[in-house]
């Protein structure tokens, strides 16, 4: 049985894990709108992934946290040569901070490009998914959309309404052709980490995946009926435990915390002393 083909959207393709997704998305696709904040990173993509194969690509660039970026999203989408069949909500973003002097504005710009975003486009493109025979939307989350992480708040607040959003979803298209599903990378190698999280793994040995690794993980996924994925071991053990006695993970991590707040931006051993004295 041959792999179904898509007619796609992808959000965040100027990014790492983006760009991976858009050339392993590239085999399977008919057609492909890719959505990014990046013009020139996205029509190089572009150029790249129609040099290759017979492919209908189409580009939008722009920040989806914008009404009118998601309206154009749209009408691309609409105009795509065959019924969108897929949506990869891609597009996110990530502070490690610490939680007590991150900056509100941070925090609120956090929740609205990782979960209010990738909520308002799919409500946007609901209407052109179901129009195919069947179709499938994907949100990119976490492992930290299961597991709480010191540093992660707003990060893990995002990730776990993206979850629940995408199961609550899930349940209320059941009786449709269109499935919601949830796909959550580990520590990922991308510009998106700052150094301080570059230190912080590399200390605690914490496994990092390639974003192309992760692109054919998304590839693989597509190709089963699982409502979610989630990457790597022990990470997929830990959010087992993290549900089932969570105490156990307190623990664990209680034992990495002194390396956290080393590294933790914004982290009381990391002040000058007047703002320690300050804060």
């Amino acid at each position: 049985m041959s792999a179904q083909r898509f007619s796609a959207v992808l959000t965040g393709a100027s990014g790492g894990i983006g760009h991976a997704m858009a050339v392993a998305l590239a085999s399977r696709c008919d057609a492909l709108l890719l959505v990014g904040r990046d013009p020139q990173r996205l029509a190089a993509l572009r150029k790249a992934l129609v040099s290759e194969r017979p492919l209908a690509v189409s580009v939008v660039a722009g920040d989806l946290t914008d009404d009118a970026t998601r309206q154009r999203v749209h009408d691309a989408a609409a105009a795509l040569s065959a019924p969108v069949d897929l949506l990869v909500n891609n597009a996110g973003v990530t502070e490690f901070h610490e939680f007590e002097s991150q900056r509100p504005e941070t925090m609120s710009r956090l929740i609205e490009i990782n979960l209010v975003a990738p909520m308002h486009l799919t409500h946007s493109l609901l209407p052109l998914l179901r129009r195919a025979p069947r179709a499938q939307i994907v949100n990119v989350g976490s492992i930290f959309g299961y597991l709480g992480y010191p540093g992660y708040a707003a990060y893990c607040a995002s990730k776990f309404g993206l979850r629940g959003f995408s199961q609550a979803l899930r349940r209320e298209l059941a009786d449709t052709a269109v499935s919601v599903r949830y796909f959550a990378p580990r520590a990922t190698t991308t510009a998106l980490n700052s150094p301080a999280i570059t230190a912080m793994n590399r200390e605690l040995r914490v496994a990092e995946d390639s974003p192309e690794v992760v692109a054919g993980m998304l590839l693989r996924f597509l190709s089963t009926d699982a409502w979610e994925c989630k990457i790597g071991f022990p990470e997929s053990l830990y959010v087992f435990l993290n549900q089932l006695v969570p105490a156990l993970n307190d623990n664990a991590i209680g034992r990495q915390l002194r390396t956290i707040r080393k590294h933790l931006p914004g982290s009381g051993s990391q002040r000058s002393p007047a703002d320690r004295a300050a804060g």
